[in-house]
Protein backbone atom coordinates (compact mmCIF):
# COMPACT_ATOMS: atom_id res chain seq x y z
CA UNK A 1 0.00 0.00 0.00
CA UNK A 2 1.52 3.43 -1.07
CA UNK A 3 2.30 5.50 1.89
CA UNK A 4 -0.75 8.45 0.39
CA UNK A 5 -3.30 5.28 0.73
CA UNK A 6 -1.70 4.26 4.84
CA UNK A 7 -2.39 8.35 5.08
CA UNK A 8 -5.86 8.35 3.57
CA UNK A 9 -7.02 4.57 5.15
CA UNK A 10 -5.87 6.58 8.70
CA UNK A 11 -7.73 9.37 8.49
CA UNK A 12 -10.67 7.37 7.57
CA UNK A 13 -10.63 5.61 10.75
CA UNK A 14 -10.11 8.22 12.87
CA UNK A 15 -12.90 9.68 11.84
CA UNK A 16 -15.51 8.67 14.47
CA UNK A 17 -18.73 7.22 13.58
CA UNK A 18 -20.67 10.06 15.84
CA UNK A 19 -18.97 12.25 14.04
CA UNK A 20 -19.89 11.51 10.89
CA UNK A 21 -23.56 11.44 11.76
CA UNK A 22 -23.52 14.80 13.44
CA UNK A 23 -22.39 16.52 10.06
CA UNK A 24 -25.15 13.97 8.40
CA UNK A 25 -27.88 15.90 10.48
CA UNK A 26 -26.34 19.63 10.24
CA UNK A 27 -25.91 19.32 6.76
CA UNK A 28 -28.94 17.27 5.56
CA UNK A 29 -26.66 15.35 3.46
CA UNK A 30 -26.33 11.06 3.42
CA UNK A 31 -23.82 9.49 5.78
CA UNK A 32 -21.31 8.97 2.41
CA UNK A 33 -21.04 12.60 1.60
CA UNK A 34 -20.61 13.61 5.17
CA UNK A 35 -17.69 11.12 5.27
CA UNK A 36 -16.28 11.75 2.53
CA UNK A 37 -16.47 15.80 3.39
CA UNK A 38 -14.25 14.82 7.14
CA UNK A 39 -11.81 12.72 4.98
CA UNK A 40 -11.19 15.59 2.98
CA UNK A 41 -11.18 18.38 5.66
CA UNK A 42 -8.60 16.19 7.39
CA UNK A 43 -11.29 15.70 10.48
CA UNK A 44 -12.01 19.11 10.89
CA UNK A 45 -15.55 19.08 11.56
CA UNK A 46 -16.15 23.14 11.07
CA UNK A 47 -14.16 22.79 8.15
CA UNK A 48 -16.10 19.84 6.72
CA UNK A 49 -19.43 21.96 7.86
CA UNK A 50 -18.76 24.77 5.54
CA UNK A 51 -18.05 22.76 2.69
CA UNK A 52 -21.40 21.15 2.86
CA UNK A 53 -23.25 23.80 4.09
CA UNK A 54 -24.25 24.73 0.92
CA UNK A 55 -25.51 20.82 -0.08
CA UNK A 56 -27.66 21.17 2.93
CA UNK A 57 -29.12 24.43 2.00
CA UNK A 58 -29.87 23.13 -1.41
CA UNK A 59 -31.98 20.24 0.24
CA UNK A 60 -33.51 22.96 2.47
CA UNK A 61 -34.43 25.15 -0.50
CA UNK A 62 -36.12 22.19 -2.48
CA UNK A 63 -38.71 22.35 1.23
CA UNK A 64 -39.26 26.14 1.17
CA UNK A 65 -42.40 25.75 -1.22
CA UNK A 66 -43.84 23.57 0.83
CA UNK A 67 -46.92 24.95 3.21
CA UNK A 68 -46.76 25.11 6.90
CA UNK A 69 -49.37 24.71 8.77
CA UNK A 70 -48.72 23.94 11.96
CA UNK A 71 -46.01 25.06 14.78
CA UNK A 72 -46.24 26.85 17.71
CA UNK A 73 -45.78 30.23 19.59
CA UNK A 74 -43.23 30.82 21.50
CA UNK A 75 -42.44 33.56 24.13
CA UNK A 76 -39.23 35.17 25.36
CA UNK A 77 -38.95 37.64 28.58
CA UNK A 78 -35.83 39.46 29.41
CA UNK A 79 -35.27 40.66 33.22
CA UNK A 80 -39.36 41.44 33.15
CA UNK A 81 -38.77 44.58 30.77
CA UNK A 82 -38.09 43.33 27.07
CA UNK A 83 -39.92 40.50 25.47
CA UNK A 84 -40.79 38.88 22.24
CA UNK A 85 -43.51 36.67 21.01
CA UNK A 86 -43.00 34.75 17.52
CA UNK A 87 -44.82 32.25 15.80
CA UNK A 88 -42.96 29.79 13.74
CA UNK A 89 -44.43 27.49 11.90
CA UNK A 90 -43.84 23.71 10.38
CA UNK A 91 -45.57 21.25 8.16
CA UNK A 92 -46.54 18.63 11.03
CA UNK A 93 -47.45 18.90 14.46
CA UNK A 94 -45.13 15.84 15.05
CA UNK A 95 -42.22 18.34 14.12
CA UNK A 96 -43.88 21.07 16.29
CA UNK A 97 -43.91 19.01 19.37
CA UNK A 98 -40.45 18.21 19.31
CA UNK A 99 -38.22 19.73 21.93
CA UNK A 100 -35.48 20.62 19.25
CA UNK A 101 -38.36 22.90 17.60
CA UNK A 102 -39.91 24.67 20.32
CA UNK A 103 -35.64 25.40 21.32
CA UNK A 104 -35.30 26.79 17.33
CA UNK A 105 -38.46 28.24 18.51
CA UNK A 106 -37.06 29.94 21.78
CA UNK A 107 -33.99 31.06 20.21
CA UNK A 108 -36.10 33.15 17.60
CA UNK A 109 -37.52 34.74 20.42
CA UNK A 110 -34.66 35.84 21.77
CA UNK A 111 -33.07 37.21 18.48
CA UNK A 112 -35.99 39.31 17.91
CA UNK A 113 -35.95 40.49 21.60
CA UNK A 114 -32.14 41.27 21.45
CA UNK A 115 -31.89 42.83 17.90
CA UNK A 116 -34.91 44.55 17.43
CA UNK A 117 -36.10 43.32 13.55
CA UNK A 118 -39.19 45.46 11.97
CA UNK A 119 -39.43 42.64 9.30
CA UNK A 120 -39.52 39.18 8.67
CA UNK A 121 -37.90 39.37 5.48
CA UNK A 122 -36.88 41.80 2.67
CA UNK A 123 -40.64 40.70 1.04
CA UNK A 124 -42.49 42.57 4.08
CA UNK A 125 -40.25 45.73 3.35
CA UNK A 126 -43.00 48.55 2.06
CA UNK A 127 -42.72 48.99 -1.58
CA UNK A 128 -42.38 53.09 -0.90
CA UNK A 129 -39.77 52.57 1.59
CA UNK A 130 -38.18 50.44 -0.92
CA UNK A 131 -38.37 52.33 -4.26
CA UNK A 132 -36.73 55.68 -1.70
CA UNK A 133 -33.40 53.65 -0.94
CA UNK A 134 -33.25 52.54 -4.17
CA UNK A 135 -33.42 56.03 -5.36
CA UNK A 136 -30.85 57.14 -3.04
CA UNK A 137 -28.44 54.16 -4.25
CA UNK A 138 -29.26 55.20 -7.77
CA UNK A 139 -28.25 59.38 -7.62
CA UNK A 140 -25.06 57.93 -5.76
CA UNK A 141 -23.90 55.65 -8.26
CA UNK A 142 -20.53 55.25 -9.78
CA UNK A 143 -19.91 51.91 -10.97
CA UNK A 144 -20.27 49.94 -14.36
CA UNK A 145 -23.48 50.69 -15.83
CA UNK A 146 -23.74 46.67 -16.60
CA UNK A 147 -23.82 45.86 -12.66
CA UNK A 148 -25.89 48.82 -11.23
CA UNK A 149 -28.80 46.85 -10.90
CA UNK A 150 -26.98 44.17 -8.89
CA UNK A 151 -24.55 46.45 -6.94
CA UNK A 152 -27.79 48.73 -6.12
CA UNK A 153 -29.85 44.92 -5.05
CA UNK A 154 -26.96 44.13 -2.66
CA UNK A 155 -27.17 47.84 -1.35
CA UNK A 156 -30.65 47.94 -0.52
CA UNK A 157 -30.28 44.97 0.92
CA UNK A 158 -26.92 45.34 2.86
CA UNK A 159 -29.03 49.47 4.02
CA UNK A 160 -32.37 46.83 5.72
CA UNK A 161 -30.58 44.09 6.89
CA UNK A 162 -30.59 45.08 10.21
CA UNK A 163 -34.27 45.58 10.70
CA UNK A 164 -34.90 42.29 8.43
CA UNK A 165 -35.15 39.22 10.64
CA UNK A 166 -33.93 36.79 8.27
CA UNK A 167 -31.17 38.78 7.29
CA UNK A 168 -29.65 39.67 10.50
CA UNK A 169 -26.28 37.81 12.09
CA UNK A 170 -27.42 34.87 14.43
CA UNK A 171 -26.91 36.44 17.98
CA UNK A 172 -25.65 32.62 18.89
CA UNK A 173 -22.62 32.40 15.86
CA UNK A 174 -22.35 35.60 14.00
CA UNK A 175 -21.00 33.50 11.36
CA UNK A 176 -25.07 32.68 10.20
CA UNK A 177 -27.88 34.52 9.46
CA UNK A 178 -30.92 33.92 10.88
CA UNK A 179 -32.41 32.49 7.41
CA UNK A 180 -29.24 30.30 7.55
CA UNK A 181 -29.77 29.23 10.91
CA UNK A 182 -33.53 28.50 10.05
CA UNK A 183 -32.36 26.47 6.60
CA UNK A 184 -29.72 24.56 8.85
CA UNK A 185 -33.00 23.23 11.07
CA UNK A 186 -35.03 22.76 7.71
CA UNK A 187 -32.10 20.35 6.58
CA UNK A 188 -32.22 18.43 10.32
CA UNK A 189 -36.07 17.41 10.22
CA UNK A 190 -36.74 17.18 6.94
CA UNK A 191 -39.43 19.56 6.96
CA UNK A 192 -40.06 23.80 5.55
CA UNK A 193 -39.82 25.76 8.51
CA UNK A 194 -41.16 29.56 8.72
CA UNK A 195 -41.38 32.56 10.46
CA UNK A 196 -45.00 34.00 10.13
CA UNK A 197 -45.04 36.65 12.32
CA UNK A 198 -43.47 38.47 15.90
CA UNK A 199 -43.88 41.29 18.28
CA UNK A 200 -41.42 42.75 20.24
CA UNK A 201 -42.45 44.91 23.79
CA UNK A 202 -40.03 46.80 26.00
CA UNK A 203 -41.56 48.14 29.21
CA UNK A 204 -42.07 52.19 28.63
CA UNK A 205 -42.09 51.80 24.77
CA UNK A 206 -44.65 52.17 22.53
CA UNK A 207 -44.69 52.30 18.73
Amino acid sequence: MSQELKEKAGEVKAISIELIKKLKELSGVGLTDAKQALVEAKGDFDKALDAMRKKGMTKAEKRGDRETREGIIETYVHDGRLGAIVEVNCETSFVAKTDEFKDLAHKLAMQIASMNPLYVSIEDIPEKDLEAKKKEFEANFKGPENMKDQIIGGQIKKAFSDKVLMEQPYILDDNLTVAQFIKEAIAKTGENITVRQFKRLELGVTE
